[in-house]
């Protein structure tokens, strides 16, 4: 709070990449200086508000969440961008994750399930002068082969298995990183595509909203 009451973002969100990020093992440069530049406070409803750089994820509309900035920051740095990628999310959200894509990769590709929430993170990002990102309301299971190949795929949604369209839609080299499990827990995996097949990774519990389409969750 600055000496008026009011928030202190700023200040708040300094703390939260000293604190839940850079303490908890998140290192990579660029990941850091997007979660410093973009104001999540933007991206969360009016009642949490105090809680915009808390280490949980929160609610937003249409049932879904904005995850907590340790799982974005995480999941953003499995990805390993440059800022040459070209990386497809699935599950845009409050668009906080896109946006924090967007200060890293050259390209960001996101498709929501939602039309309101695509809607609503399409307003903010380009309220944040965003210019990189591209929307679509669609089966974000099925991905965007139109626009394939990717060299990062992030899926913010649990899957029931890895999403076989998502895998074939990676660039040789790139990666994919998903929730993977049952409809309340899952395990966060990483699957890398080589030139003779494709690799996975197993990294730490975690909990997602069901990822929904042809290749997710059907109810």
């Amino acid at each position: 709070m600055d000496p008026g009451g009011a928030p202190n973002y700023a200040q708040e969100r300094e703390r939260m990449v000293a604190e839940q990020l850079e303490r908890r093992g998140v290192h990579d440069p660029a990941v850091l200086a997007a979660m410093r530049r973009v104001p999540r406070e933007r991206f969360v409803l009016p009642a949490y508000l105090p809680q915009a750089y808390a280490d949980s994820a929160l609610a937003i509309d249409c049932g879904q969440t904005i995850s907590q900035p340790y799982m974005v920051a995480r999941m953003t740095e499995l990805l390993e961008l440059t800022p040459d990628s070209r990386v497809l999310e699935i599950g845009t959200g409050s668009g906080y994750q896109a946006a924090i894509l967007a200060c890293i990769a050259k390209e960001v590709y996101t498709i929501e399930w939602y039309l309101k929430l695509m809607l609503q993170a399409a307003q903010r990002l380009e309220e944040l002068g965003f210019t990189n990102v591209t929307f679509r309301c669609a089966d974000g299971s099925l991905g965007w082969s139109e626009k394939a190949p990717f060299d990062g795929i992030i899926v913010t949604a649990g899957a029931p298995q890895v999403p076989r369209k998502l895998c074939q839609q990676l660039a040789v080299g790139g990666k994919l990183v998903v929730p993977v499990g049952g409809p309340l827990d899952q395990t966060l995996m990483r699957v890398i595509r080589t030139e003779s097949g494709f690799e996975e990774e197993e990294y730490f519990g975690c909990r997602f909203v069901k990822l929904r389409g042809e290749e997710g969750w059907r109810q």
